[in-house]
């Protein structure tokens, strides 16, 4: 079990550098977020995209003047020729610079150079709780906006398949519903209950499955006690399961702004991770989708 940030970042330094491609990286808050990672000895990284304006900011943040740089002004073919390298075997991560959100996700799943492995992608957040010894896990808040039963299934395998990479053995996962009771009105519920029958059948295992399941219960074995649920996960949840994009995105950020958690967010589901960060995401949070990323990819390699 993961206990915070500062531990992810020694667990990546010990694995050893990860290579780091970014598809247009004329971005000045990425290039910053990519010298803190190289001045902590995580990565190393190659710079795609309009070398002119790569190199008048190489010098703004501080990277080496050496740093390697392959000039591309189209920022769709940077985007290819970024994932490409990830394919080539030359990067391992591949992460998003001045383009488009869906133009870099296009270029993820292109059919010639991207990275597809037949499953949907998905994003996956990791929180750390102020006060807690523990990181948490939210999956899927910003890429399937209203995910059936079929894509929950794919989310979820997508989520335990990184975590695994990250060393979780046995993690406990909750299926969130605004309760736990099935209710065919609310299909979020019926679809829980689904992913729970499959991971009693062993389509998820060794992970714990339980759902439909509350928020109160899942982060209170008291909550649970109080409302006579017998849980196996209650209180100790590892990754949380969102019913839909809407939740996961306004939990994400009112536990960001409102309770001042730590975020950090990775695409999975293709071969390799990915790093899209916004321009709202701090600093710090930058950094962590990186060493999140780069500490996945070096256990999946």
């Amino acid at each position: 079990m993961l206990k915070n940030y500062e531990e992810l970042m020694e667990k990546s330094r010990q694995q050893g550098k990860i290579t780091v491609s970014v598809a247009a990286a004329q971005d000045k808050d990425v290039l910053q977020a990519v010298k803190a990672a190289m001045d902590r000895d995580l990565i190393d990284v190659i710079l795609v995209g309009d070398q002119a304006k790569i190199r008048d900011l190489l010098a703004e943040v501080g990277l080496p003047a050496d740093t390697e740089i392959i000039d591309e002004l189209d920022v769709t073919q940077a985007a290819l020729r970024a994932v490409a390298l990830v394919r080539e075997g030359k990067a391992q991560v591949y992460m998003k610079g001045l383009v488009n959100s869906a133009i870099f996700l296009k270029a993820l799943v292109d059919k010639e150079v991207g990275l597809r492995t037949g499953r949907i992608l998905s994003h996956l957040t990791a929180y750390e709780i102020p006060g807690a010894q523990k990181l948490v896990f939210f999956s899927d808040g910003g890429v399937n906006i209203a995910p059936g039963l079929e894509e929950k299934k794919e989310i979820l395998i997508n989520a335990l398949e990184a975590l695994s990479a990250l060393g979780y053995e046995q993690p406990k996962v909750a299926v969130l519903a605004a309760n736990e009771v099935v209710n065919p009105k609310m299909p979020a519920t019926v679809d829980a209950a689904a992913l729970m029958e499959m991971n009693v059948n062993g389509a998820f295992a060794p992970a714990i499955v339980e759902g439909p399941i509350a928020m109160d219960v899942a982060v209170s074995a008291e909550a649970a006690h109080h409302k006579g649920i017998a849980s196996r996960i209650a209180g100790e949840v590892d990754l949380f399961l969102m019913p839909g994009i809407e939740a996961g995105n306004i939990l994400s950020k009112a536990l960001v702004y409102y309770a001042n958690f730590k975020i950090a967010g990775v695409i999975v589901g293709a071969a390799n991770p990915a790093v899209m960060v916004s321009r709202s995401d701090t600093a710090e949070s930058k950094l962590y989708s990186i060493v999140l990323a780069c500490l996945i990819a070096g256990k999946t390699a």
